[in-house]
């Protein structure tokens, strides 16, 4: 079992959800919003949660709202998810954790183990989620010490892709075999069918 003291999380909820029509970091799935969901799996392994977001926002008021650390990507920095990653690995520094485990806002069926699973995988190290469709490099372990690789990766508005980032400090892939459960909500009509989904399960 790891330690949770020596882990910290954060929910990736930075992102302009064009096609989704809102915020939907802040979208409601049985009365919770979804950065809420997401913070309260990443509670299961990490003594911390944070939320990426952007000033002005709902998702900032809500994640204030649930008492939750609100960090910003650093000006410069390419719009992306690494730039999450960065600030996220630097407040993890602060907190003096030596791993960082990231989270999307917007996939609410993760398996519960996710977390757990991924961290022995990293042993230490980093650790991506894998499926039959691929790698799922926003659920992912990050080590602290990786933050100077991925400062060095975003400079001069630069912004490789995550998974490409993970490979670079070497992260080791855990298996997952229901890809559905990585499913990402984009549109209202996922979130209905997500929500519908849930019902079923309970009835």
């Amino acid at each position: 079992m790891s330690d949770k003291g020596a882990v910290v999380g954060l929910v990736l909820a930075g992102g302009r959800s064009v096609r989704f029509g809102g915020e939907k970091a802040v979208a409601l799935l049985d009365g919770r919003p979804l950065l809420e969901w997401a913070a309260q799996r990443l509670r299961s392994v990490c003594a911390q949660v944070a939320i990426n977001v952007r000033a002005g926002t709902e998702a900032e008021s809500v994640a204030r709202a649930l008492g939750l650390p609100t960090l910003y990507d650093q000006a410069g920095d390419a719009l992306g998810p690494l730039a999450g990653v960065k600030v996220g690995l630097a407040w993890a520094q602060v907190q003096g954790a030596h791993a960082l485990a990231v989270s999307p806002c917007d996939a609410p069926l993760l398996p519960d183990d996710l977390y757990l699973r991924l961290l022995e995988g990293a042993n230490g190290g980093a650790a991506m989620a894998e499926t039959g469709e691929g790698r799922q490099p926003l659920c992912a372990i990050w080590p602290v010490t990786s933050l100077p690789d991925v400062q060095e990766a975003l400079r001069d508005g630069a912004h490789p892709p995550t998974w490409q980032m993970l490979e670079r400090i070497g992260a080791r892939k855990v298996f997952f075999d229901r890809p559905e459960a990585f499913a990402n909500i984009n549109t209202r009509e996922d979130l209905a069918a997500v929500q519908a989904q849930a019902r079923g399960t309970r009835s």
